[in-house]
């Protein structure tokens, strides 16, 4: 299928490895310039390289955390000019209402929650100049499905799906699309430690992680390509109706009763 990419400049918050990194490669893929960003200036740095010679696409790089609006607004100074803004960076922790501190809850929403709404709002702004943009907020089921052990998260991640309903319902006024991808546990390097921790505790073997899927739908967890092609499909030209709607992506398992 033809998406009808031009060369739209694309920033992933979140992009060297996981979710951010496989949109980053979807998106390259398609002949779009990329900026990638990660706390770690070394690893951020390998990412860079390695996006560009595979997919010979200019892939620039910002190291930073973006848990703070300072740089935040450093990461908008460098990047001022974006057609599709991709909120990807934050890992909010599991744990009970009574297992984690006031400061836990505060960390973790810096970087996701008040990160998301702060660089849409910077970049909306912006969009809404021009008249044109698309924002991509990656959330997480969780927020669907919510858990006491995963208060925090699911939490944070419903106050993002109102976010985005609340915003892609109005930005299509000044031509600006807003809608996010809910994924359910994901093949990423957080979910395969969460796992091992999970078959540690239970058979007293990490090494049985995988044992740890067999709840899934499909006998398997998603892979992140899964996530990023669903972000490219939908952000493109050729599903340009999208906006305000918050997609599931759990191969069912918000309606099989066990956890997402």
């Amino acid at each position: 299928m033809e998406l009808g990419y031009k060369g739209e400049r694309v920033l992933i918050t979140g992009s060297t490895k996981g979710i951010g990194y496989a949109c980053a490669e979807a998106f390259a893929a398609e002949g779009c310039p990329i900026v990638i960003t990660g706390r770690d200036a070394a690893t951020v740095e390998a990412a860079r390289q390695k996006l560009a010679s595979t997919y010979q696409v200019k892939v620039e790089a910002f190291a930073g955390d973006l848990s703070h609006p300072a740089e935040r607004e450093r990461l908008a100074a460098q990047a001022p000019d974006i057609n599709i803004l991709v909120n990807n960076a934050g890992a909010i922790p599991g744990g009970s209402l009574l297992d984690l501190s006031m400061q836990t809850w505060d960390q973790a929403w810096a970087l996701k929650v008040m990160g998301y709404i702060h660089l849409t709002q910077i970049y909306l702004r912006r969009m809404k100049d021009k008249h044109a943009g698309t924002i991509v907020n990656i959330i997480g089921s969780g927020g669907r499905s919510p858990r006491f052990d995963y208060v925090c998260g699911g939490t944070g991640n419903a106050a993002l799906m109102a976010f985005t309903g609340a915003v892609g319902g109005h930005s299509v006024d000044f031509g600006v699309r807003v809608f996010a991808i809910n994924p359910s546990s994901t093949k990423t390097d957080r979910a395969v430690t969460l796992a091992k921790t999970r078959a540690k505790a239970k058979y007293g073997d990490e090494s049985r992680w995988e044992e740890m899927q067999h709840h899934a739908p499909l006998g398997r967890l998603a892979e992140p390509g899964e996530m990023a092609r669903a972000a490219v499909f939908l952000a493109s030209p050729a599903c340009g109706y999208v906006s305000g709607a918050t997609l599931d992506i759990d191969a069912g398992s918000a309606y099989r009763g066990g956890p997402v």
